[in-house]
């Protein structure tokens, strides 16, 4: 009805399309827009660090000797956190998440035993990423 062309393209997409031609017909009538072109371009990705102080204690005081590493959640809605990086090493207190497109994140982590049992989250830290 008005000619809007919407909808958000992907990675494979990126570069030059011409010559795109939008028709429509009522199997009586057609009409065409004009020919045109769009250019895909890449968005520029950044990436957020994440901190931690390592835990030294379980939830009931008795001190932590099977730390086995941590998860990290996140996502760009407060407390919906679809991503999930697995870290194996105990002994690191940051990690670096890359090839974020810009926007807000929200981040919790857990802290993982030998057993493979999860702590409860951490509280909800908030990171913008722009851009490089």
């Amino acid at each position: 009805g008005n000619g809007q062309l919407s909808g958000q393209p992907g990675e494979g997409d990126v570069g030059v399309y011409s010559d795109i031609t939008i028709s429509v017909s009522d199997g009586e009538d057609s009409a065409s827009l004009p020919a045109f072109s769009i250019e895909v371009n890449q968005i520029a990705l950044g990436s957020m660090t994440v901190s931690w102080t390592p835990p030294t204690r379980n939830t009931d005081g008795s001190t932590l000797t099977d730390l086995a590493g941590y998860v990290l959640y996140y996502g760009t809605t407060s407390g919906a956190y679809t991503e999930e990086i697995r870290i194996d090493t105990p002994g690191i207190s940051s990690y670096v998440v890359e090839d974020l497109p810009p926007g807000t994140y929200y981040v919790v982590a857990t802290a993982v035993n030998t057993a493979g049992d999860e702590s409860a989250y951490s509280g909800e830290a908030t990171q913008t990423v722009a851009g490089q």
